[in-house]
């Protein structure tokens, strides 16, 4: 089938982001034996323009759209931004009469309420490599659909839960002619590329998203396919990557032995990751840093072990020391974030926190007031618990746990430690 994939992101709130999910799944569709066109508009103002013009000329007889992001997760001025992606299936209804598929991490984490809200005819929750495939050859063919794992039909209903795709190996990576296009070469030395080298976390923090975009359990690429696929891109004229794993050091064996691949294939790169600030001593930060590791996102998110507990952390203030220390006795520079206002957070609780974020001497440090309410997640059942929340709540239009008694102060005081300490950014 001639399939058209669009990624519906233009937002750019700290950098243009490159749809991964997106082109894993339009890698995966090519080998299926589908005919695929990639649209990535990266500036609201480029959709109109890419999107008739492709779909005119290609003629699909499936369109998927990838919604990453629901809002921008700013409780004093939140922004939903499901209306641009609205807007892009407007245009493509518009234009062509093949059935929309909605995917990608923003889209599993609300599946029904997304698919009413945006008009389209199917979606697919979850890790889309195996269900997309297996959807349009059911559709080419005209076969039932009902058995799809993941599968989203109006109004709403997941006909199948999603499945886990175990072996991570068995899809295809995408590479630089799908995750690339469109973008001039003369500019790739100074873009960060994500990757992803393992999928799930079953760390459940009380607050998180990942459980419903890459489940709970697990899982890896063999580091040879890492090498691989990292040696394409610097083929292309790529040198900075983003590892987008949620918990990059663990396990740290992984860790050590990619570390120890890069530097043997001499790629020559440098890179960000995010880690959980626990398990890194100075063995892993110096091979860390020996295969080009720059910077990491050290999500630790309070100072307070009162906050850390409720949140459901498995690491203690020392912990996230130690890890500091280590990485910056390496070179490795330290963003820090402190997520304020959560279930128990009092405005000592909050010293607590900026005392401690202030004795690391970080590089950076994001600050947010209020954090961001999902469905089926702990947060949301204390929220329900207490009143705060009604038990109905789809939570598609931005929803933020604050503690009450700090709601007006907590913001106020987030924006003037911004302003005092020149490295902090709310």
């Amino acid at each position: 089938m001639r399939v058209i994939l669009i990624s519906a992101n233009t937002e750019q709130i700290n950098t243009p982001v490159l749809p991964l999910g997106m082109a894993k799944v339009a890698a995966a569709t090519v080998q299926a034996g589908h005919d695929v066109q990639v649209i990535n508009p990266m500036r609201p103002e480029q959709v109109k323009e890419l999107l008739t013009e492709t779909v005119l000329d290609f003629a699909p007889e499936i369109i998927g759209v990838s919604v990453r992001n629901i809002d921008d997760q700013d409780m004093n001025q939140p922004r939903f931004l499901l209306p641009a992606a609205r807007e892009v299936i407007k245009e493509c209804r518009r234009i062509s009469e093949a059935p929309v598929v909605l995917g990608g991490p923003g889209y599993s984490i609300f599946p029904g309420p997304a698919l009413e809200y945006l008009g389209a005819d199917y979606g697919i929750v979850g890790e889309g490599e195996r269900a997309f495939p297996v959807l349009l050859d059911r559709l080419a063919r005209r076969r039932p659909l009902p058995d799809i794992p993941g599968l989203v039909k109006p109004p709403g209903e997941v006909v199948r839960p999603p499945e886990l795709i175990l072996r991570l190996d068995e899809y295809p990576l995408a590479g630089p002619d799908i995750l690339l296009k469109g973008l001039k070469k003369e500019g790739l030395k100074e873009l960060w590329i994500p990757f992803q080298t393992r999928r799930g976390c079953p760390m459940d923090c009380s607050y998180c998203s990942t459980p419903a975009i890459e489940g709970r359990t697990p899982r890896k690429l063999s580091i040879e396919k890492v090498i691989d696929s990292l040696r394409a891109f610097t083929s292309s004229g790529c040198r900075r990557f983003f590892f987008v794993d949620n918990t990059f050091n663990l396990p740290s064996k992984y860790v050590e032995s990619l570390c120890d691949a890069i530097i043997e294939a001499g790629l020559n790169i440098e890179w960000h990751a995010i880690v959980y600030p626990m398990l890194i001593n100075a063995k892993v930060a110096k091979k860390m840093a020996g295969a080009g590791c720059v910077g990491v996102s050290l999500g630790f998110e309070s100072g307070s072990p009162k906050i850390l507990s409720a949140l459901n952390k498995r690491f203690s203030p020392d912990d996230v020391r130690r890890v500091s220390e280590v990485l910056r006795n390496f070179g490795i520079s330290r963003m820090g974030f402190l997520l304020l206002g959560g279930p128990g957070e009092t405005r000592g609780t909050v010293a607590e926190s900026v005392s401690f974020a202030e004795s690391l001497k970080l590089e950076s440090v994001k600050l947010t007031a209020g954090i961001r309410i999902y469905p089926n997640s702990a947060l949301a059942k204390e929220a329900v618990r207490r009143g705060l929340l009604p038990p109905d709540s789809n939570l598609l239009y931005p929803t933020f746990f604050l503690e009450p008694e700090l709601n007006g102060w907590l913001q106020e005081e987030v924006v003037r430690l911004a302003k005092e300490n020149d490295a902090w950014v709310a």
